[in-house]
């Protein structure tokens, strides 16, 4: 379910930050993370990664030692999660989903490596998603991890 980030001195999760771990392993979550097992699973075609997903964690307790454990703090959860986070006080039922499309087959078929690099992420025509009010801010440190940098447009 995690991965330790020896450059950055953390856990990384190694799906997202919203899959669950297995029922047997919540109590691993607080002193053995590196023994936690994830509610995921992955669809392999020929050694490739045809498509995946998880099963998401439904309960506010551990949602809150996940992001713990990740190192996100309740303000932050709450600036980019919030939506999510509110659902799940009212009680938000089991969920999960899987990821199979034309996208993963692109990536293979051009032989890139990363999903990323096909995905044009479009929600409107402004490129935003009005459910989650993305895309938000990013830190400094994830540019940084992907190699990039901002610049403020002049608008004419």
């Amino acid at each position: 379910m995690f991965e330790w980030d020896p450059e950055g001195q953390r856990w990384n999760a190694m799906h997202h930050p919203f899959t669950a771990p297995l029922a047997s392993d919540l109590d691993a979550l607080a002193e053995k993370p590196e023994s936690c097992r994830a509610q995921a699973y992955d669809l392999v075609i020929n050694g490739s990664e045809a498509g995946g997903g998880t099963i998401r964690i439904h309960d506010p307790k551990t949602q809150s030692q996940v992001f713990d454990l990740l190192g996100i703090d309740e303000e932050t959860a709450e600036d980019r999660f919030g939506f999510l986070l509110n659902a799940l006080k009212y009680g938000a039922p089991p969920h999960g989903g899987i990821a199979l499309g034309v996208d993963r087959w692109v990536m293979l078929l051009a032989g890139l490596y990363n999903i990323r690099e096909v995905i044009a992420f479009r929600k409107t025509q402004k490129e935003s998603d009005l459910m989650t009010e993305a895309p938000g801010q990013v830190d400094q440190e994830q540019l940084r991890e992907l190699h990039l940098r901002t610049a403020k447009v002049q608008k004419s």
